[in-house]
């Protein structure tokens, strides 16, 4: 195994293993230490002295992993930091390899310093853009990296104009403070306003020419041919923060999102949030220069709660030829621009393809789930929220009133396999929520309404059975868009919209010939969505918000869906490496 130096010289920082036997492909992720020992990755941010931070193989973002559909891949993580760890493969089936989908404590337990786990999964059936994450904590701020899935036939496969070029852009945030440490504080004492905005937004892990000493080494660039078509691959995986995205004098024709080809949608603005990605074609077809590609915040709450960070991050499209001129900044829609981020996100279709999956048109089971922010009682472990010896109400979050807590001793899918769920989860969340209100109306907002009850709670599904979800936004605390994020499938979007869903009004604008298939589908802000899918594969999946800082306060839940009749459709025995806790 190669070794080598990262930036701040630490032995294996980049250690990297690569083959290709039969088109299987193996990878080596060293996740890096943090507090100083060899193998940390030191960098260097925002006028600060360098520090050192959570990074995969001295790597911001990691590595991007490549495969062609059909592929199998293995990674091999090897954890040298200090923190417990987890790598979840955002958008990735897992048919088969259930064990190997990595949120902690749904699917695994987590690996442990100085341990290690091999991850293994196949790519059947998936084609576009997908990427990779820790799922623990809040250390999936500095652990993430694309992950491209290519046709078999390679780009000539692809269902559009083959691009000249392609480029990979990954929108971050970051902090100045450590971000475990945040997400202990803010857990500990039960106050999300410990955990101040993100300092600045990124593009490819470097922030850009508007923020405290800003530098050419803090500025991505991507140089282009004139009048030559590229692929951008998009992906949002800043912790909490929508973003829009732009080009200076260029626009984008979509044809993928969440690794599912769309119907070419042309726009000026692409919309994203937090575990989405969208696959656009940008035409060098500008006057040669330079142009700044920009990222900034959609802020969808009402009323507005703990402020974004209104700053725009950047990067230059640089024409080659063009002279060292200052770029071009394009005009940025308003942080608030609700219609703008609606418009985008709902006019997506599906590129209907020859043996690819159609929306099912008959329905077994229908949910009503409403999702949003309320309180709960301060838990016995929220050391710095109970210092009076009494319970107060915090903030908490929750589907149908129920607010998700993991559980501890073992992983809820090692649980399912031994049949021994008791004390670790129960099969009662709930088909609709507990009381009917008025969801989106501020005369709602009540300390009754926001008061939920903390649980780890189950939906128990059959093999193959139809799910339709409507996802309902509530104004409890406050109205927000949430990105709903679902492991071990993609689901069709049939309908979206603002206010009280009404079946009545709602049901003659589903999308039953070609709905946007997404795995993560941005709920609107004092609104709803309605999703369908099949549960046709075996395990405990999660379904949860991608706002990280939702998640940690319980807007979640998962799907145990049961064996099929054969064995391969069936949960597969742990592997011997399963990390234990």
């Amino acid at each position: 195994m190669a070794q080598g130096r990262g930036a701040a010289g630490g032995v294996r920082a980049v250690a990297r293993r690569r083959q290709n036997v039969s088109h299987n492909r193996s990878f080596l992720l060293v996740v890096c230490c943090v507090l100083g020992q060899v193998g940390n990755f030191s960098i260097s941010q925002l006028c600060l002295p360098a520090r050192t931070i959570t990074a995969v193989n001295g790597q911001l973002p990691g590595p991007t992993i490549e495969a062609r559909e059909g592929d199998t891949v293995v990674v091999h993580l090897v954890n040298e930091s200090p923190y417990h760890m987890t790598i979840h493969w955002h958008g990735i089936f897992q048919r088969g390899t259930p064990w190997s989908d990595g949120p902690a404590m749904v699917t695994q337990c987590p690996v442990k310093p100085g341990a290690n786990y091999t991850y293994r999964f196949n790519v059947t059936d998936q084609e576009g853009t997908l990427w990779w994450h820790a799922h623990i904590s809040f250390l999936r701020a500095t652990v993430y990296g694309a992950l491209v899935i290519r046709p078999r036939g390679g780009a000539e496969a692809y269902p559009f104009t083959k691009p000249h070029g392609e480029e990979t852009v990954i929108l971050g945030e970051w902090w100045n403070a450590n971000v475990y440490d945040l997400q202990q504080l803010v857990f500990l004492t039960g106050d999300t306003t410990k955990a101040p905005h993100a300092d600045a937004y990124t593009i490819n892990g470097k922030p850009g020419d508007f923020y405290n000493c800003s530098n050419a080494n803090q500025t991505y660039r991507f140089q282009v041919q004139s009048n030559e078509t590229y692929l951008l691959r998009i992906i949002n995986a800043a912790l909490n923060t929508p973003m829009f995205f732009k080009v200076a004098n260029h626009s984008f024709t979509v044809i993928g999102t969440d690794a599912a080809y769309t119907t070419p949608y042309e726009t000026d603005v692409v919309v994203v949030f937090p575990g989405q990605t969208v696959d656009a074609l940008m035409v060098a077809g500008a006057t040669v220069g330079r142009y700044y590609m920009a990222v900034s915040p959609y802020d969808s709450a009402i009323p507005q709660g703990p402020p974004f960070s209104m700053t725009t991050g950047t990067a230059i499209v640089e024409y080659v030829g063009s002279a060292e001129e200052t770029p071009q900044l394009p005009p940025r829609p308003e942080y608030t621009d609700t219609d703008t981020a609606f418009r985008f996100l709902s006019n997506l279709t599906a590129l209907v393809l020859p043996g690819k999956p159609t929306v099912p048109l008959s329905v077994d089971t229908r949910m009503f789930v409403t999702v949003g922010l309320g309180v709960s009682d301060c838990q016995p472990k929220q050391l710095l929220c109970n210092t009076s010896g009494t319970t107060r109400p915090v903030f908490s979050s929750s589907m149908n009133n129920a607010s998700f807590v993991l559980p501890e001793a073992v992983s809820m899918l090692q649980a399912h396999y031994a049949n021994a769920s008791a004390g670790v989860y129960t099969r009662d969340f709930l088909d609709q929520p507990p009381v009917t209100f008025d969801y989106t109306a501020d005369a709602s907002d009540n300390a009754t309404l926001q008061y939920t009850t903390k649980s780890t709670k189950v939906k128990t599904l059959r093999y193959n059975e139809t799910v339709e979800m409507v996802l309902q936004n509530t104004r409890l605390i406050a109205k927000e868009s949430h990105p709903m994020h679902l492991h071990g499938f993609n689901f069709f979007v049939l309908a979206q919209g603002f206010g009280n869903y009404d079946q009545a009004t709602a049901t003659p604008q589903f999308n039953l010939v070609n709905p946007q298939e997404r795995n993560t589908v941005a709920v609107p802000t004092g609104g709803w969505a309605v999703i369908r899918f099949v549960a046709n594969n075996p395990g405990m999946w999660f379904m949860h918000c991608h706002f990280d800082a939702h998640l940690d306060l319980g807007l979640a839940m998962v799907f145990e869906v049961q064996d099929g009749p054969t064995a391969e459709t069936s949960v597969p025995p742990p592997p011997l490496d399963l990390p234990q806790c």
